[in-house]
């Protein structure tokens, strides 16, 4: 699986020396049933990329090869005289790209081990924000849907994501459902799936939380409510009610028209399957507008079969890492703060229970910010914050000021920066297993050896906590055993995994949580007979009431700064594109509207922050005053606001204020000197 819909792949090892061979969708794996995309082919079959093949540490500011035992010595030497000062001197930085198994390991390492609360993953500069959404209004993470709901939909609204691009195989399955039913795309940018809408509502960049307030308003008005499912199965919905505002107020400045509102309430009539991505959640409002989609759903009765909220999620494992790497609650999704998770997790790992942080800390954009004091050792896996992390200038510039350990399979921006760097097997090359985002946990298996100079996720986790503290992690642990553990921390949570065993995961294929036992497998959560069983204090699903007092945007277009940028995917492409782009550093393309600039021309787009060299393309898909550039090249963060959203900790990539301005390469340094005295 390359992406999270979780295809199942059928893989074949190369018959000389290392690699994979052949890569193509399983016929038999119940979440894709052979479909697979050509990005989830080529980036396993052969990733455009440059492979780490030897551990590296840096002499005289050079990234020279090494041993293992010097590359782990210094990793050993580093992170046990921070260790000794304050657990939080070592900042650990995770990621979705982890198997469970991995993710599992690495958490265990920097809450048990280290016992640092600067831990966190790059799942959460994507997911945070939903998460925290499901949270308030089910009292626990992931949708409720499943994928078997997709075809039993009658109408399908995809908000503030591009899944044509970003989900091909999922798409296919809501343009199919949707054949019979309605498909309606909420997006600034007329995307590719936007195209293929049955209707495309436009909000200025980010103009979604008022949008989604005007709708509930429209539903409430037109009397549009399922009272007898917010009777008998929610809360607070009063509350909710008295703080909406007047519809053509927030439909004006979400900067869409009352009709369009209109369009929306009348396709939450239907049984509605209602998605969100990243236009959604990476925004300073991203937690109150992923809750103002569920409150949608809720006050519409749109929860059971067929429909509900799916929030829609990008990197392979990034459900796994919520539920098992113990960066924002303890396996099984239990609270920092639950004395009883705690006293079984340091019992469990055989650590002091006085070591395990006392909070989950302060996310990645915080613990950058963290660099220095306290922490002064940061250890990357399968992670890319110089070119991720928004604001990346800044952040790269903090890399400075700490002595940075890079565990990766390939040479990203990231690597540049190290002091150590260790080599990690990636896919095709490590068992294990992964979690899709409609919960689904697959298999992941190794068909082909790696070379001497590489070991796996889990091994290299493994040796570093050992370097440290001998005894809490296995010196070469087995991932099924890792997988067990793990497991059992999870039974009896509202993630449970404890029915779950490779051995069943290799008869059925894929396998749901919760599974709290050999034989279930649940498709539609929080059921109860006819009736619903939410995991809140009192079992009812919860509206959410933080739509009414969240401000404006961090920072709204002015005379110097005259366009909205914002940021997206593009087909093929894959996260901060290290697997995808090959190392290019061609300048990146830049999308605008025809009446903003030329196409063809050479140009910075400036930031506050920053300026990264572009080429124009004119594209009337790009609304008037919005600049669009993909999220796959190094150069996009340099750009993008390091503002995060105040309960998930989720930056605000999808909207900032830049310009667009000229680039003369040919100009001298004596020509832009005389050009600037003379004023121009």
């Amino acid at each position: 699986m390359r992406c999270a819909v979780g295809c199942g792949h059928l893989q074949r090892g190369a018959d000389l020396g290392y690699g994979v061979d052949s890569v193509r969708g399983n016929a038999e794996h119940p979440t894709n049933r052979g479909l697979a995309c050509q990005r989830g082919v080529s980036e396993t079959a052969d990733p455009d990329a440059r492979f780490l093949t030897r551990p590296l540490v840096r002499r005289d500011d050079e990234l020279v090869p090494t041993t293992w035992d010097v590359a782990l010595g210094e990793v050993a030497e580093r992170m046990r005289e921070a260790r000794a000062e304050t657990p939080d001197a070592v900042g650990v930085l995770g990621s979705g790209q982890q198997t469970n198994e991995a993710a599992y390991a690495l958490g265990k390492a920097a809450r048990g081990v280290l016992g640092t609360r600067y831990y966190d993953a790059n799942t959460t500069l994507c997911m945070a924000s939903a998460v925290k959404a499901y949270y308030d209004a089910f009292g626990s993470d992931a949708p409720p849907c499943s994928y078997e709901d997709i075809p039993k939909a009658e109408s399908h609204v995809v908000w503030g994501a591009n899944p044509a691009v970003a989900h091909p195989v999922l798409f296919r399955w809501v343009t199919d459902s949707a054949a019979e039913g309605t498909l309606v795309v909420v997006d600034p940018v007329e995307t590719e799936s936007a195209a293929q809408a049955d209707v495309h509502v436009q909000p200025d960049p980010g103009g979604d939380l008022p949008l989604a307030r005007a709708v509930l308003a429209h539903v409430v008005e037109t009397g549009r409510v399922d009272d007898e499912f917010v009777r008998e199965h929610t809360r607070r919905f009063d509350d909710l009610r008295d703080s909406l505002p007047a519809v053509a107020d927030a439909a004006d400045a979400a900067g869409v028209t009352v009709a369009d509102v209109e369009v929306l309430a009348e396709t939450l009539d239907a049984k509605t399957l209602l998605y969100w991505g990243m236009g959604v959640n990476q925004s300073t409002r991203g937690t109150a507008t992923a809750g103002a989609l569920v409150d949608l759903c809720l006050a519409t009765g749109n929860l059971g079969e067929g429909s509900g909220p799916f929030s829609l999620t990008g990197q392979a494992n990034s459900m796994g890492t919520r539920v098992c790497s113990s960066k924002g609650g303890w396996p099984g999704m239990r609270d920092f703060g639950d004395a009883a998770a705690r006293a079984d997790v340091a019992e469990t790992w055989g650590v002091p229970e006085e070591r395990l942080p006392a909070d989950a800390g302060p996310g990645p954009v915080g613990i950058m910010d963290a660099i220095g004091d306290p922490v002064e050792v940061l250890w990357t896996v399968a992670t890319n914050p110089v070119a991720g992390l928004p604001d990346a200038e800044r952040a790269t510039e903090k890399l400075d000021d700490v002595f940075l350990v890079v565990q990766d399979a390939f040479h990203s921006e990231t690597v540049e920066y190290a002091d150590v760097v260790l080599p990690a097997a990636t896919w095709g090359e490590s068992e294990g297993t992964t979690t899709n985002m409609e919960r689904a946990v697959s298999r992941v298996r190794a068909v082909t050896d790696t070379p001497s100079g590489v070991r796996t996720d889990v091994d290299l986790i493994a040796a570093v906590a050992n370097s440290v503290e001998r005894g809490v992690i296995d010196r070469h642990p087995e991932p099924e055993a890792l997988f067990e553990e793990m497991a059992a921390l999870t039974e009896g949570t509202p993630a449970d995994l404890s029915g779950l065993s490779y051995e069943r995961l290799d008869e059925q294929g894929a396998v749901r949580w919760p599974a709290p036992d050999a034989e279930t497998s649940v498709d539609y959560r929080y059921r109860d007979g006819d009736g619903w069983a939410f995991e809140t204090t009192d079992g009812k699903a919860w509206f959410s009431l933080g739509g009414a007092s969240e401000g404006g945007l961090p920072e709204p277009t002015t005379e110097e700064y005259p366009l909205t940028l914002t940021t997206g995917r593009e087909a093929d492409g894959y996260n901060t594109g290290v697997r995808s782009r090959g190392g290019e550093t061609a300048v990146p393309t830049v999308r605008v509207n025809p009446a903003d600039a030329s196409d063809g021309d050479s140009v910075y787009v400036e930031t506050r922050r920053g300026s990264a060299a572009a080429v124009v393309s004119t594209d009337s898909a790009v609304p008037e005053g919005v600049a669009w550039l993909s999220i796959h090249h190094p150069a996009t963060n340099r750009l993008t606001l390091p503002e995060v959203d105040p309960r998930s900790e989720e930056p605000n990539y999808k909207q900032c204020a830049a310009r667009v301005v000229p680039r003369v390469e040919e100009a001298s340094e004596a020509t832009v000197s005389a050009a600037e005295e003379a004023g121009d």
